[in-house]
């Protein structure tokens, strides 16, 4: 029988630990619960959010077919996820979707940083879409850093009301892989859009590089974005980008950069003068404007106009689609042929010590490559693969 004192109002329902004298209902200063345990981290009664099941590609392609925004996002994420799953299922899409492409004005545009490319895109977008029925999808080509493998995807926050335009559809570059990978997938990208029903497609490029000509070999129409009163306006401006321009616009012409934009127009188009004919013979236009103060806007859209019946009715706008079609066939055979070849193990060992003779000068650069392939080469000939 226990010594302890017990509790007069102690009613049986209240458990007093009674394994030490401390915890004697009597001597305690608060009541303390027993059985008290630290709340779980998570919350039991949570709902967990179930996996998203990977939508088949008769899915995908119907509500694109049908403009479904969702399904055409979805879509363009399996064109620009790595997975082989997601591939399989997007390449199925796209081919499904191919017939239903190409009835789109695809322009191109590009300009030294700082031009204000995404300004005039939402001013021009929105242009475009006053006329009934046009509808405008926005795609980047933006390759990643080699550093960071990270790309610029703010652009979508400068457009501000193009961002909310029932009839826009944005979509920021992939944000991983080489330039010919990134500019591949917006090419596909671009099929999924105009099967959705966007008959306007905008490509814009991030600064004067090599990008450019990844771009140029997609679009219909290369819009080149310039600015004023910075010096000698053709600094900087490689030839060939001029040369692949279709259009050179003048952006900032109000105020007091007037003066200076008509003066850079002349400049511009004095420099036009000493370059070769055009493929097309479209003779490049020089044009100002303002995107700030939206002034000059129907203008420039009149030139791309103009340039379109001009192209389609000399026929080279089929041919410069048959041409890049070729293109981006040999490009994918190309990026294909050095995806299976450096990532197969076996071929990565044998550089490493090919690299290594290299380096200590053991042997050539020449031979050292020629061994290599002919392994590859080899090895690829005893192997059964299906074409």
């Amino acid at each position: 029988m226990s010594n302890l004192p017990t509790d007069p109002h102690h009613d049986g329902h209240h458990d007093c630990h009674h394994d030490h004298i401390e915890n004697s209902c009597e001597f305690q200063g608060l009541t303390v619960n027993s059985g008290v345990k630290q709340p779980p981290s998570v919350n039991p009664y949570m709902t967990r959010r179930k996996k998203r099941t990977l939508p088949s590609a008769s899915a995908l392609v119907e509500g694109i077919l049908k403009g479904d925004v969702t399904m055409l996002s979805r879509a363009v994420t399996m064109v620009e996820s790595l997975s082989p799953d997601h591939q399989a299922v997007a390449q199925e899409v796209i081919e499904k979707c191919l017939p239903y492409s190409g009835n789109s004005r695809r322009i191109g545009i590009t300009g030294v940083p700082g031009a204000g490319k995404s300004t005039s895109i939402d001013v021009f977008g929105l242009h475009v879409l006053k006329t009934p029925g046009s509808k405008l999808a926005v795609l980047a080509i933006d390759p990643s850093s080699e550093r960071t493998k990270g790309s610029i995807l703010g652009d979508k926050t400068r457009m501000e009301r193009l961002s909310i335009h029932p009839d826009a559809f944005i979509r920021p570059s992939p944000s991983a892989g080489s330039l010919g990978g990134v500019a591949r997938k917006t090419r596909e990208t671009i099929v999924l859009c105009e099967a959705a029903g966007y008959n306007n497609i905008f490509v814009e490029t991030v600064g004067v590089g090599q990008s450019e000509t990844a771009v140029h070999s997609m679009v219909d129409f290369f819009l080149l974005i310039q600015l004023a009163g910075t010096g000698d306006e053709l600094q900087g401006i490689k030839r060939g980008i001029m040369e692949m321009a279709d259009g050179i616009v003048i952006n900032k012409a109000d105020g007091d950069n007037i003066d200076r934009a008509r003066l850079a127009q002349a400049q511009f188009r004095s420099a036009l003068q000493l370059f070769p004919p055009t493929p097309s013979g479209w003779k490049p236009e020089v044009l100002t404007y303002s995107g700030y103060f939206e002034l000059g806007i129907p203008e420039v859209w009149d030139m791309i106009d103009r340039y379109f019946t001009f192209a389609r009715e000399n026929g080279y706008f089929d041919i410069k689609r048959h041409q890049q079609s070729r293109y981006w066939m040999y490009e994918t055979i190309d990026e294909q042929l050095r995806n299976n070849f450096y990532n197969d193990t076996e071929v990565a060992s044998r550089l490493i010590r090919c690299e290594r003779d290299v380096l200590n000068n053991r042997r050539s650069s020449f031979t050292a490559a020629k061994e290599v392939l002919d392994f590859y080469f080899s090895a690829m000939s005893q192997k059964q693969r299906p074409i």
